[in-house]
């Protein structure tokens, strides 16, 4: 172990009492699944609050199978739902496998508890502390380490790689802020020391590949499987909730004009709000969907949004209560409502599968940096997206070399409102917007898909 590895070691060793505390003295979080039912779920569960800081100090309430166990690791949401896919192929292919899938984040866990397949376990990965690593690295001995983009913890891995396990990570990218930090001395020596324990990185794309072997990445390491988001997105229809989906679409049956602005951050909303009001001129039965990215702000854009409407009409928010309404609060989607806030967790792909015309935010302010275009476009939706997506211009640029119609960007409220007014007013370019979405995502996952879920395990 390096002189940057050991200082590290004994940093977080030293702080490991006070991060046990305050870990210990979290609440329980209270999971929005308790209308799920067990039978739906893949492993038991407390439904109704999880205690996770005993999980993250390396303890499970679960046991650990017996025979091989293939450990997949996911910081959030996004990341998790990449391993989706390759962790379905390799219980087909390997039926005696045991699968072992962590996040980090309570919102990843709900979703990934009514995602993932019927035996695989899933629970929150320990805090990078020595104490916490040995006490999960010691319960789970898993035969396989799989981590997906950007975790470079350095005691999980040194400790991972010091027990003889191989370890991957996929879909590999690092920023420009965190190459510049990696880069400096002596955190240098420590990067070097970490990344030269993978068995296997697959960056995203080449830029990704020069940053890592920079960084201490060996020729023999690096492996192109392209992006795995492009599998996430290509989902089949199973992920979609049955009955769920033909709820809303009953409630949502003779609207002809339906558009979704899709994990939209603080500030979009307020574009797509008066897109919205200018689509209303011209299509009076519009009806907006927004999925917010953080669903804890459902409130405060329904506030927003009644204040902008009320503006417009020169009325009082209570008269125009029924026209926006919440999911997570079960209010009513009738045919007066214009605005639907769908803040829950994990039913993006419903939303997906159920309207043509998509708007993926995360796009339109500077700083921000997109989100997964493969998912709409593996739905059949025609795709719309802001310029300013960070690393999802590369799966941009990509479907759009199969299809320039793929993708359209749009750098703002004009840009948007266009061209939501164009797909509406002119259903054979809906089609065929939709049509080339659907064309690029599916031939953009073909060899990914194979690559990632065949050859690695």
């Amino acid at each position: 172990m390096g002189n940057a590895a050991c200082l590290y070691f004994w940093l977080t060793t030293a702080m490991s009492p006070i991060i046990s505390l305050y870990l210990n003295l979290l609440k329980p979080r209270h999971l929005k699944v308790e209308e799920v039912s067990h039978e739906e779920l893949p492993q038991t569960y407390e439904l109704k609050t999880l205690k996770l800081g005993n999980e993250r100090l390396g303890f499970s309430r679960l046991p650990r199978p017996e025979g091989p166990l293939i450990w997949f690791h996911g910081v959030s949401l996004g990341e998790a739902m990449e391993a989706l896919p390759m962790i379905k192929k390799c219980l087909e292919d390997r039926l005696s496998v045991n699968i072992l899938m962590t996040t980090v984040t309570v919102s990843a866990f709900s979703v990934l508890l009514r995602s993932l397949p019927e035996g695989v376990i899933c629970q929150f990965a320990p805090v990078d502390t020595p104490a916490a690593v040995d006490r999960f690295l010691t319960y789970w001995h898993p035969s396989v380490a799989i981590f997906m983009e950007s975790e470079l913890w350095p005691n999980l891995i040194l400790a991972t790689s010091s027990r003889r396990i191989p370890l991957a990570l996929l879909n590999a990218k690092m920023s420009v802020v965190s190459y510049r930090r990696w880069s400096l001395e002596p955190v240098k020596g420590l990067a070097k020391e970490i990344i030269s324990k993978f068995d296997l990185i697959t960056p995203v794309n080449n830029m990704e590949a020069v940053r890592y072997q920079n960084l201490g990445a060996r020729p023999h390491q690096v492996h192109f499987g392209g992006n795995l988001k492009y599998t996430s997105g290509a989902m089949d229809f199973s992920v979609v909730d049955g009955p769920v989906y033909h709820g809303l679409g009953k409630q949502m049956h003779g609207r002809q004009k339906i558009w979704l602005a899709a994990s939209i951050h603080p500030g979009e909303e307020k574009v797509v709000v008066l897109v919205h009001q200018r689509l209303k001129v011209l299509f009076p039965d519009v009806l907006t969907v927004i999925v917010p990215r953080h669903p804890e702000r459902g409130a405060d854009i329904k506030h927003d949004t009644l204040e902008a409407m009320a503006r417009r009409l020169g009325r009082s928010t209570t008269e125009l209560g029924c026209q926006v309404s919440r999911r997570s609060l079960n209010e009513p989607l009738t045919v007066s409502t214009e605005v639907y806030i769908a803040d829950t967790l994990g039913e993006l792909a419903i939303f997906y599968h159920l309207v043509d015309v998509a708007f993926v935010g995360g796009s339109l302010i500077e700083g921000l940096n997109g989100h997964n275009v493969a998912e709409p476009a593996s739905a059949g939706c025609a795709v719309i997206t802001g310029i300013y997506v960070g690393h999802f211009q590369d799966m941009i640029a990509q479907m759009q070399t199969y299809s320039p119609l793929s993708v359209e960007q749009v750098s703002g409220e004009d840009e948007l409102f266009d061209c939501v007014r164009k797909l509406f007013e002119d259903s054979r370019c809906r089609a065929e917007r939709r049509e080339a979405a659907l064309a690029a995502s599916n031939a953009a996952a073909a060899g990914r898909f194979h690559y990632g879920s065949s050859g690695l395990v």
